[in-house]
């Protein structure tokens, strides 16, 4: 897969949390061609559906990202916001931004406020308005926006806005294009409102009622930020998830990864995530309770408009996605 063709695919659609028909619509018509059913749930998820008859798998990567929305429009045109999701205020200052409707913006910092002393409540957004009633016919309050950052590549590392969780999104799309013998019951679920506090995968675990669900989505790279913060390194292969702050992963589920990904002499290493969670933390609480994983990638820089993966290991996910999606998992439903 041309994994930076679809990156800029991806992010080329409006997909804040909490408004991400735009990119829905995009995966959907990406993912149809390798699905029985291919739906969209009333909460906005997009659900993949590979008919089998053995026990229900459920994939999840979230499909939103981080934002802004406009708050306040000041008298000069100015556009004051809140956050959608994790953003600190250092890792957007100057950059570009985006809204549905096309309209462009950069964020900087009020003239009174240190460097030293910002919040995101010290932000606007300069739209480049004359007035508030020029701003007033460009934006509105409530309005979205996302970064325009543009993607790249340096050899075999990929940079972007939104890898987090865009990435997995691409790799839910690889993987599926590859399955080819399998018994398990498929769902490829494309998540909303993960950014909020794992929303969307809450009443799509309820709908479908997996058997087992594996959470598909970025890590911590610890070797240049805080390595207390996470376990993972680019390069290192694709991580497989013991636990961050919203799920400890089934120890049984984890056996099953690191088997296939030695079996296929695909390269892995341990994902141990300090802070942070993934939709593992809501699906793996559904109903009674559901053997649940994590498959990660490491990223560097996340939340950032600058996010930064490896290649290498962004195709060991979509190989261990498709080995567990194509294993007959019969065997292990007495690990209960």
């Amino acid at each position: 897969m041309d994994y930076l063709s679809v990156i800029e695919l991806l992010n080329a659609c409006h997909g804040p949390a909490g408004d991400e028909r735009q990119i829905a619509a995009t995966l959907k018509r990406l993912a149809e061609p390798y699905a029985d059913e291919c739906y969209i749930d009333t909460l906005g998820n997009l659900i993949v559906h590979k008919k089998g008859t053995g026990p229900k798998v459920m994939f999840a990567a979230h499909m939103d990202s981080i934002g802004l929305i406009v708050t306040h429009i000041d008298q000069d045109g100015y556009l004051s916001f809140g956050k959608l999701g994790g953003i600190r205020p250092e890792s957007i200052l100057h950059t570009p931004f985006r809204f549905k409707n096309g309209v462009c913006g950069v964020v900087s910092l009020r003239k009174d406020v240190a460097l030293k002393d910002m919040t995101i409540h010290d932000l606007y957004l300069d739209i480049g308005a004359k007035s508030q009633a020029h701003a007033r016919r460009l934006v509105q309050v409530g309005d979205t926006a996302v970064s325009r950052m543009s993607a790249f590549t340096t050899e075999s590392r990929l940079v972007s806005p939104y890898l987090d969780n865009r990435i997995s999104c691409a790799v839910m799309l690889d993987a599926l294009s590859h399955i080819r013998t399998y018994t398990s019951d498929l769902y490829f679920v494309f998540t909303v409102q993960e950014e909020l506090g794992l929303r969307g995968s809450k009443p799509a675990a309820y709908a479908i009622d997996p058997d087992y669900g594996i959470a598909v989505d970025v890590t911590v790279a610890g070797e240049l930020e805080d390595k207390k913060q996470g376990s993972s390194v680019l390069g290192g292969g694709v991580a497989i998830k013991v636990m961050d702050s919203s799920v400890i992963c089934h120890p049984e589920v984890i056996k099953i990864l690191e088997n296939l990904a030695e079996e296929s002499k695909i390269p892995c290493q341990r994902d141990v995530m300090i802070s942070g969670g993934t939709d593992a933390g809501s699906i793996h609480l559904t109903r009674e309770g559901v053997l649940t994983g994590g498959i990660s990638i490491p990223c560097r820089y996340i939340h950032s408009p600058t996010e930064m993966v490896d290649l290498s290991d962004v195709s060991a996910a979509a190989r261990l996605m498709t080995a567990f999606a194509q294993k007959n998992l019969d065997s292990t439903k007495d690990v209960m």
